[in-house]
């Protein structure tokens, strides 16, 4: 691909969200890398209000990328249907003016909502769309109840999806598999398509030991911790997670601690510790900047992907299954395998209905008739704890 310009790279996240930290800006690092230190890269993020960047903050960001020929725009989040698009004209409008204003030939856009954002400037403008981390996001929200398929958020994604699927030079997914659904649903046969998979950095993100400092802080010494890092709702399980952590609780007591490294508002929380009848010492919740991940990962002695699952997860890889599968180490030395070596339990799953048990063991497969699993790799360690 020819670059007559600059390229404009657009996401439907917040700036702190991991999804850029983790997953947009390593590969914007690349780009950087590649094309002519004359190609201007922009990038458009859309700020949650309760992770927002501050004016101040945009500015220091921009200071240090002004010197990589880069730029952030953070402009503010709405939610996908006609309030977005209606809401969103001003933004529009904004993109429009950026996208003429800085010369650009390239639209770089991070899955379909941000695609579908995408295809519109492309069209309004004759720029070049590419589609990056491209898999089903309008089934998806139908399939896991969040959106009605006769939804106008449905209706106007999904036609988006097709569109964008027609427009793009290039198209960039998840998975193989991305390329027979775009036939099967859009009717679209996909002409440049490649395909990437999620990755993590290996020097960040190791097995390490429990870090004393944050044990300390977070009072979790001695304790046995399941550490999530997540969202609920949506994609991602909410009731069926707290079934699970009320069902460690009773088998643990207060040996047992849950630690949420999310964004989802304190408030909501409660609602699923008051439900399940937990203590709400029981489940400690932060939002830390990505860079801080590794440490706090590091306390957790197992770990859960909730994942909702439904047909159109075959085409996605979530992140989250490579982040803590390399992260869970044990410091019992009575949890050590066949080869001596410490081992930890990592649970990459997607659950559906808890099983309602008195006999609720979460050491063992047997208390887990009803899950349907993606992949579950456990190793036991907990033998001074059961």
């Amino acid at each position: 691909m020819k670059l007559g310009g600059n390229i404009l790279i657009l996401t439907h996240w917040s700036y702190k969200d991991a999804l850029i930290q983790t997953y947009t800006l390593p590969y914007v690092e690349i780009i950087r890398k590649i094309v002519p230190a004359e190609v201007k890269i922009v990038v458009i993020t859309a700020e949650q209000e309760r992770v927002a960047l501050q004016l101040s903050e945009v500015d220091i960001i921009n200071a240090e990328w002004g010197k990589e020929n880069m730029q952030l725009i953070a402009q503010p989040y709405k939610r996908f249907g006609w309030r977005k698009i209606f809401a969103g004209i001003a933004q529009l409008i904004a993109l429009y003016k950026v996208t003429r204003r800085n010369k650009v030939a390239v639209i770089h856009a991070f899955c379909t909502p941000a695609g579908g954002i995408g295809y519109i400037i492309s069209k309004l403008t004759g720029k070049q769309l590419v589609i990056d981390s491209y898999e089903p996001h309008a089934e998806s929200m139908v399939e896991t109840g969040s959106w009605k398929k006769t939804g106008l958020a449905f209706k106007i994604l999904f036609w988006l999806e097709k569109k964008l699927s027609e427009r793009a030079i290039h198209i960039i997914a998840t998975t193989v598999g991305m390329k027979a659904y775009a036939k099967e649903k859009y009717n679209v046969d996909l002409k440049s398509f490649f395909v990437k998979p999620a990755c993590i950095d290996f020097e960040e993100f190791y097995p390490r030991e429990k870090d004393e400092v944050l044990l300390k802080k977070l009072q979790l010494n001695e304790k046995i911790v399941c550490v999530y890092a997540g969202k609920l709702g949506g994609t991602y399980l909410r009731d069926e997670l707290f079934d699970f952590v009320k069902g460690c609780y009773d088998y643990w007591g207060d040996r047992f601690r849950f630690l949420m490294l999310t964004s989802t508002p304190r408030p909501e929380i409660q609602q699923q510790i008051k439900r399940v009848g937990l203590p709400e010492n029981i489940v400690t919740s932060r939002f830390v900047k990505h860079s801080e991940i590794p440490r706090y990962l590091s306390l957790g002695d197992f770990g859960i992907n909730p994942q909702v699952p439904v047909p159109s997860k075959r085409f996605g890889s979530p992140i989250k299954n490579f982040w803590t599968s390399y992260l869970m180490k044990s410091k019992k030395k009575s949890g050590q395998d066949p080869n001596g070596e410490e081992v930890g339990w990592m649970v990459v799953c997607k659950i559906v209905p808890f099983p309602k048990r008195t006999n609720f063991d979460p050491l063992s497969l047997s208390s887990f008739p009803r899950w349907s699993c993606s992949g579950i790799y456990i190793r036991k360690f907990f033998t001074n704890n059961e």
